[in-house]
């Protein structure tokens, strides 16, 4: 048997509301929000009795999903937001953007910053990390090749 796809990638917030406005200004769609309580949801996640408020975004393309998931109870344990890029385990999400200077701009507005610099990978794309709402590390990358010539 083999996975039939890579159905979402969960972020833990502080905050949905300003996550949620973050992703949807990089164009994510949002499918819905809700309240997951009880015991039964904690038996999925070893948490015990749990209450987490979740939001479901949606690529433009259909096929991607974010779940942003903002914990009552039990409290956040840990926080790995400041980790740098080679830290151990999940670190970020990579999203492919028409154009990545435009892209900038508006996610600066939103409180963006650029971790390095914009740089170029031999004809192909070009690419950027930034950390955007509360820390988190999202990797921007632009498609070269589909760039329509000046």
């Amino acid at each position: 048997m083999t996975v039939k796809r890579m159905d979402n990638v969960g972020i833990v917030v502080e905050s949905l509301d300003s996550a949620i406005s973050f992703f949807s200004e990089l164009g994510l769609r949002l499918e819905g929000r809700a309240m997951i309580e009880g015991e039964w949801a904690g038996r999925v996640t070893g948490l015990g009795s749990q209450r987490v408020e979740i939001s479901m975004l949606v690529t433009p393309d259909g096929h991607s999903r974010l779940e942003l998931s903002r914990f009552l109870t039990p409290p956040v344990v840990a926080d790995h937001r400041n980790a740098p890029v080679n830290a151990l385990g999940y670190l970020r999400v990579m999203f492919t953007v028409d154009d990545i200077d435009e892209t900038l701009d508006k996610l600066r507005k939103r409180g963006a910053q650029l971790v390095g610099d914009v740089v170029q990978y031999e004809e192909a794309y070009r690419l950027c990390y930034i950390r955007g709402p509360e820390g988190l590390l999202i990797g921007l990358a632009e498609e070269l090749k589909h760039r329509a010539p000046a």
